[in-house]
């Protein structure tokens, strides 16, 4: 058995904490691990390491890697990145195509899908779920899980469940998002079960659907996954629910009875914590009073709240989201309103990973900016050059490897160096410890795109995976 991880999504209903540059499955939401480190927890309960496929893009190459590398540093070279976002029907066709290509999966072995940014617990019982849905698989269906609802609950996909086959039932219809009088009747049928987003078939099974409902994806992919990175353009953006489940006569179900979430948004992050005595989840530097039902996160700052009720206020560096309880389906819409204006809130965080290390904006202005950068041990940034600003460094722990023009020089705690415009330059750090330094940028233009990269040691592009050699990105125009 195989497992295949999609790991691309944004999780936009968790903004402020999840953002484009650094979406909620890599957040350290759960007891400080990630959601996708309980995705990997999952698939290595039914699958080797080495038989995990995960599907990311270029911008979370590495967030995805750092976490393979802890949990299961096998499952590393099999980290494919789309070249562009196409929803979930072309991402499980081409790791469907890959696995049997490069990692000779047979014809009728059963592969699972797994999203990254799902709760999902006991994971004994998952596992019981799992071996029903591989001998559904084998029996030549198309699986599906669904998760017996607790609450009428208009956040969810619905599944209609059909004829009982033993463990397995067939699966009569999918159903949209619903309003909630549909959901209140859904639930008291008794006949629906959530849409959880896992799927379990296999490779002939899958392509022979995909053929007869999603010609458009299939032309492309099964004609090698080489070809299908080639010409990605070329495929629709469309979810694996339209653009097979939905049209398929042969799909099962395999009815789930346990703790599911797809930590949808603060509405979902809310039901999973424990509460307090007044039915409050309170998490970081909170000072509450007189509050009652309401969620209240601060990630740095004091949150003080006082006589409010059913209100949920998320506190990051540089944004604060303030909501009634319920409306979590409406963070999206805020988001949308953000991107349209252009705020960098929407996509970026203040602090931002990179392979190297991570650096955090203090301050902007007209002609300057502030950072705060840290390099880890053994790292290095990229050889480049600015045109419109210069850069001067100060050392704040650490021993600072710099190259500038010709000359390569160390640069001790409490000294510092200058860059000047349009000189070839380097940051390193070649000791044992993280180098932290201030870097204060001056010029007419002080913005991230200023930059022409010469030399980089690390593929901040994914590289189909067994490949060499490092490939840069324009999406990592940073320091």
């Amino acid at each position: 058995m195989k497992v295949i991880i999609l790991a691309g999504g944004r999780g936009t209903r968790l903004w402020p904490m999840s953002r484009k540059s650094y979406a909620k499955q890599f957040l350290p939401l759960f007891d400080g691990h990630s959601l996708l480190e309980g995705a990997v927890t999952r698939a290595l309960a039914v699958a080797r390491p080495q038989d995990i496929v995960t599907v990311t893009n270029s911008d979370y190459y590495f967030y995805v890697k750092d976490i393979l590398q802890t949990a299961a540093p096998e499952a590393v070279s099999h980290i494919l990145c789309e070249p562009e976002g196409r929803n979930t029907a072309p991402a499980v066709a081409l790791a469907m195509q890959y696995a049997v290509e490069r990692m000779d999966a047979a014809q009728d072995e059963t592969i699972f899908v797994f999203p990254s940014d799902h709760i999902i617990a006991p994971v004994e019982q998952l596992v019981s779920c799992l071996h029903i849905a591989a001998q559904a698989a084998r029996d030549g269906y198309l699986v599906t899980f669904g998760v017996r609802p607790t609450r009428p609950e208009t956040g969810y996909g619905y599944l209609q469940v059909g004829e009982q086959h033993g463990a397995y039932a067939l699966c009569r219809r999918f159903a949209e998002k619903p309003t909630a009088a549909v959901a209140e009747q859904f639930v008291a049928s008794g006949e629906y079960l959530w849409n959880s987003g896992m799927f379990a078939f296999t490779p002939s099974v899958f392509e022979t659907a995909l053929r007869a409902s999603a010609s458009d994806v299939a032309a492309v992919v099964t004609q090698g996954y080489d070809n299908a990175l080639q010409h990605w353009s070329d495929v629709p953006s469309i979810s694996i629910d339209h653009a097979v489940m939905e049209k398929a006569v042969n799909v099962a179900v395999v009815p789930m009875s346990l703790t599911w979430s797809d930590v949808g948004s603060w509405d979902s992050y809310y039901d999973l914590q424990a509460k307090d005595e007044n039915d409050n989840v309170i998490q970081g530097n909170v000072v509450a009073i007189g509050t009652h039902d309401s969620l209240v996160v601060s990630g740095k700052r004091l949150v003080t709240t006082a006589d409010v009720d059913h209100v949920a206020v998320i506190e990051t560096d540089d944004a604060v989201l303030v909501t009634r309880r319920g409306s979590g389906q409406d963070v999206r819409q805020l988001l949308e309103l953000l991107e349209a204006q252009h705020r960098p809130e929407a996509t970026d965080h203040t602090e931002i990973l990179r392979p190297w290390g991570r650096y955090r904006v203090l301050e902007v202005g007209v002609r300057f900016k502030i950072k705060s950068i840290v390099v880890n041990a053994g790292a290095m940034l990229s050889l480049q050059r600015h045109m419109h600003r210069t850069e001067h460094w100060v050392v704040i722990r650490g021993v600072a490897q710099v190259t500038i023009g010709e000359k390569t020089f160390l640069v001790h705690e409490g000294e510092s160096t200058f860059v000047p415009k349009s000189i070839l330059h380097r940051l390193g750090n070649s000791g044992k410890v993280p180098l932290e330094i201030i870097e204060v940028s001056n010029g007419e233009y002080v913005g991230e795109d200023d930059i022409e990269r010469i030399d980089d040691c690390y593929g901040r592009s994914c590289r189909p995976a067994g490949e060499t050699g490092e490939k840069e990105s324009a999406a990592d125009e940073r320091p």
